[in-house]
């Protein structure tokens, strides 16, 4: 049974990287005169996700243990609108609002596991009454759409470009451009691998799995559960911060519609990158492809031009009965081989 476990998570990961590597060079075929064979095309995908990126690895961990957190899209909100608000009025650094924003994030998920894991309500509804909280706190603080202008380290940031050697082509213009990141995702990146090796080498990653495995054998073996699942919301509230300061980056605003099912974007990136709905199976590398494929997606129907942005979430459906049916049969493999 160990083994076909292995097997299962070992080949969700192995599909979900085939299909990105098929749909992108599918890109690079139909799309190679739009430049999509430019490797800034590959890296705009991660700039554009790299919120979603730190969001989608705490999500991943939540549903490892076997639950749900819908709320992370609207804490994004918020903290962008925390971050517009606090640097144009209140007159904060940014620095200090970004230890806030982190603060914030850390006593959202103290709130939402503490209801979750020793008063027993599930997910679902917690998660669900946060989304609209932290909806409903992001237009109290503000109404209107602030743009960040003032703070010089906060845009420095945002306008800071790590531009690589190699990749480099030239425009219509005949001038060299050489393709760049941002430091979101770099952040972005660090926080995919730092979850990678909590989850694979330490007590409480172990933890995380057996919990999503079985909580009644996780009990058995003298773990405590509800104090994982404690901390694995509060691990999912506190990336979604960092993702919320990696989207402000981005977007250099705070609005009270930003971030709008962006919570479902996370879901549906874990699920294609392997992770299990009933949890004990996944990995935040298959999550960050997952991301990746669905950032390709978009990237598609952009550079198509004749198909609506709606395409994007009829593609990503598809996608996702495709692999929550996967997903069953190997439940059900499983089952049998018991």
């Amino acid at each position: 049974m160990k083994k076909l476990k292995i097997n299962s998570n070992t080949l969700l990961l192995l599909i979900t990287i085939v299909l990105f590597i098929v749909m992108y060079a599918a890109g690079c075929i139909v799309y190679a005169s739009k430049g999509f064979t430019h490797l800034q095309t590959f890296l705009n995908i991660l700039i554009n996700n790299a919120g979603l990126i730190c969001v989608a690895s705490g999500t991943t961990c939540v549903m490892l243990t076997g639950g749900i957190d819908i709320s992370v899209g609207s804490v994004v909100a918020m903290d962008c609108m925390i971050m517009a608000v606090g640097i144009e009025r209140w007159g904060w650094s940014s620095p200090v609002l970004m230890l806030f924003i982190l603060a914030i994030g850390l006593v959202f998920g103290l709130v939402q596991g503490f209801c979750i894991a020793y008063l027993d309500i599930q997910p679902f509804i917690v998660t669900m009454a946060g989304l609209f909280f932290a909806r409903g706190m992001t237009a109290v603080i503000c109404k209107d759409q602030v743009s960040i202008v003032s703070d010089k380290i906060f845009t420095a940031l945002a306008g800071y470009k790590i531009e690589l050697p190699f990749g480099g082509y030239v425009n219509k213009k005949g001038t060299m451009l050489m393709p760049y990141l941002r430091i979101t995702v770099i952040v972005a990146l660090l926080v995919v691998l730092a979850i990678f090796l909590m989850l694979k080498y330490t007590r409480f990653g172990r933890s995380i799995y057996a919990v999503g495995g079985n909580q009644q054998s996780a009990t058995l073996m003298g773990l405590d559960v509800k104090k994982t699942r404690l901390k694995v919301h509060m691990l999912a509230s506190f990336l979604a911060s960092i993702g919320g300061i990696c989207y402000c980056l981005n977007t250099m605003a705070g609005t009270t519609q930003q971030a709008t099912g962006l919570e479902m974007d996370a879901i549906s990136s874990a699920v294609i990158g392997g992770t299990l709905l009933t949890g004990g199976v996944g990995n935040v590398l298959g999550t960050l492809i997952g991301v990746m494929i669905n950032g390709t997606i978009s990237t598609l129907v952009k550079s198509n031009g004749k198909l609506i942005s709606s395409w994007s979430n009829i593609i990503t459906a598809i996608l996702l009965c495709f692999f929550i049916v996967l997903q069953s049969i190997f439940a059900r493999i499983k089952e049998a081989s018991k």
